[in-house]
């Protein structure tokens, strides 16, 4: 965006009407306000695959049950040996053991792919409202925005979510079951080896709820952290020439220092917390396995219970502390989703500022008739950019805005695009308020070239298709003949086919910007935006575009943004904005005789070039 459309006050800050989610730049980190509400609204993107779910519950409760019965299956065989039994029942008993574990491992590998496949199914919704959302919002919320801090959510939140769905909302409900299950089971063979099982549970559920409640604090300001440092990164990498320009390499390296080192710190606090977990909760499963050994050999020596039931109970011991680990740990993974979710639905909860009314209607096509009526705006409030501007387009006609820069020309422009919408006044199309119109069918009839062009990272031929997608090879290069941009087109390696680098990098400013004018002439627009469309190429290939650029704003109504004022002599009305106001408007010629603001600032102009080439001619006469 041209530094036009904004007066050196009013720089856009926040949006009126929106929130700024927690992070960012300001590192101010929000706490929960709603875990319930976020996990119930996390977990209503599974709702539509409420019958695989239940597939993947039974599966699970299945596969568990078959998991328990090996260890009992192995006091039994302990004790059948110890009573002198025949080989012939051992192996029985162990071949049961090996179908059990079989059934077991098919149950979980089956439930593991299907809960996989719900949760890749529940991110690609979510991961599309998502990006659709942004899609949808204003500039103003761009403006407020990093594009790292909203990467993170696309990636690094989502990432985060993704885990917990496809690999730990099964953990979690086999963990429980074999809690429950074992817990059942102990009691059932003997109940006061289950109390004993059971001392350090207590201190095991303790321990998993303090050390819990830490994480979600300390993930949170984890992932933030790392937002910022995607930030950084990004802007980095799409200003790299500047940097290198300007030799600020330092400059960069410590900024990137200063954000890596945050989220080290943060990820040290968070992953501390994490592994704190499970070492101590080890050190409590030893304990709980030596208080049952202990007790089981009394109560064996006593003949109260067998030697297979203390193997048994031992196995049951480990494995029941081992879920309890696992849930310690699958608490943190769960902070940290919730932490993602909630930043993620923060920025879905973003009411977009600029939303067509309810009764818009479509704009059908228009002849181009365009009328300011008394428009005021701000880009924050209290502080206008755009003071009771009122102007009016024929259709058909060339305005040119001219001004100093903050003056409000590109201002204008947002406006006219419904890029903002205006505090007061109306902005009328053939008599029809673009607010009541929808957005993308104003749009469609606008051709916009702006100061700084932006080119994907596909190949020459669709990057000027983009204009519109329709369009067939023959048109797109017709286009790129009437933008004067098919010479060197022809001259890359692949010609039309030849793919760009990121922000077309390995073409000219002057090349990017003849792609773009390229691009708004097969849109064929009824209303042509020019922001300082010729700005970037030299002297000779301006000819050739203007000579392009009259041809296609021959029928339509055009508005032009140019400094240098030769370039909109010919314009039918020229306009000249100063600190957000109209100071005067009229032909050239006309403006001229009026000695005010446009004959300064043409005189200037006049007097530099002249001055310039004065300088030039007294060098050479230096020199001879």
């Amino acid at each position: 965006m041209s530094n036009n459309n904004r007066s050196q006050s009013a720089t856009p800050a926040r949006p009126r009407n929106m929130m700024r989610p927690g992070g960012g730049h300001g590192m101010r980190f929000e706490k929960a306000k709603n875990v319930r509400g976020t996990t119930r609204r996390l977990l209503g993107y599974l709702r539509p695959h409420q019958a695989t779910l239940i597939t993947v519950f039974v599966l699970a409760t299945f596969g568990t049950a078959m998991a328990l019965l090996g260890p009992y299956l192995m006091g039994l065989a302990i004790d059948k040996l110890v009573a002198g039994e025949p080989l012939s029942v051992l192996l029985r008993i162990v071949g049961i053991m090996g179908v059990s574990y079989v059934i077991a491992w098919i149950a979980n590998t089956g439930q593991g792919i299907l809960i996989a496949t719900i949760a890749q199914k529940a991110m690609r919704v979510l991961r599309g409202s998502l990006f659709e959302h942004i899609q949808r919002q204003s500039l103003a919320f761009h403006d407020s925005r990093s594009s790292g801090e909203l990467m993170s959510r696309l990636t690094n939140d989502m990432d985060a979510i993704s885990r917990v769905l496809s690999q730990n909302v099964t953990q979690l409900f086999s963990g429980l079951l074999t809690l429950v299950g074992i817990l059942i089971v102990m009691f059932l063979l003997s109940p006061w080896l289950a109390l004993a099982s059971m001392i350090f549970l207590p201190l095991m559920m303790g321990l998993v709820a303090l050390v819990g409640k830490k994480t979600r604090g300390a993930f949170r300001s984890y992932q933030s952290n790392l937002g910022t440092l995607n930030g950084t990164l990004e802007e980095t990498y799409s200003g790299q020439r500047v940097v290198m320009a300007f030799g600020q390499e330092d400059r960069v390296l410590d900024k990137f220092d200063t954000a890596n080192a945050s989220v080290r710190k943060a990820g040290i606090h968070a992953m501390s917390y994490a592994l704190l977990i499970m070492p101590m909760m080890g050190v409590l499963s030893n304990a709980n396995v030596a208080v049952v050994a202990g007790l089981g050999g009394w109560l064996a020596i006593n003949d109260l219970v067998s030697v297979g039931l203390i193997a048994t109970f031992l196995i049951y011991s480990r494995r029941f502390a081992q879920p309890l680990r696992q849930l310690g740990d699958l608490y943190n993974q769960v902070q940290s989703a919730l932490a993602g979710a909630e930043r993620i639905f923060n920025v879905l909860d973003t009411v977009p500022d600029l939303e067509d009314t309810a009764d818009a209607v479509d704009l059908e096509q228009i002849k181009g008739d365009i009328t300011f009526d008394h428009v005021n705006f701000g880009y924050v409030p209290d502080v206008p950019v755009l003071k009771d501007v009122s102007l009016h387009a024929d259709a058909g006609q060339t305005v040119a805005l001219v001004g100093p820069t903050g003056a409000g020309k590109t201002t204008i422009i947002n406006l006219l695009t419904r890029f903002y919408d205006i505090d007061s006044g109306a902005i009328l199309i053939d008599g029809e308020d673009i607010r009541t119109v929808h957005k993308e069918s104003l749009r469609r009839q606008l051709g916009i070239v702006l100061q700084q062009s932006f080119l994907f990272a596909e190949s020459v031929l669709e990057n000027i298709r983009y204009g519109r997608l329709d369009a067939s090879d023959e048109d797109v290069m017709e286009a790129a003949k009437l933008a004067n941009a098919d010479r060197f087109i022809q001259q890359l390696p692949q010609g039309y086919e030849t793919e760009l680098s990121e922000r077309g990098a390995n073409l000219s400013e002057g090349q990017r910007q003849l792609m773009a004018i390229a691009r708004a002439i097969l849109a064929d627009p009824r209303i042509l935006i020019l922001d300082e469309a010729t700005s970037s190429v030299d002297t000779r290939t301006e000819v050739q575009i203007q000579e392009a650029l009259f041809e296609l704003m021959r029928g339509r109504t055009s508005f032009v943004i140019a400094h240098r004022l030769s370039t909109i002599r010919n314009a039918d009305k020229i306009v000249v904005i100063e600190d957000g106001e109209i100071v005067e408007q009229g032909h050239h010629e006309e403006l001229l005789v009026q000695h005010g603001a446009y004959y300064r600032l043409y005189q200037s102009q006049f007097r530099g070039k002249e001055e310039s080439a004065l300088g030039s001619s007294g060098s050479q006469g230096e020199k001879s």
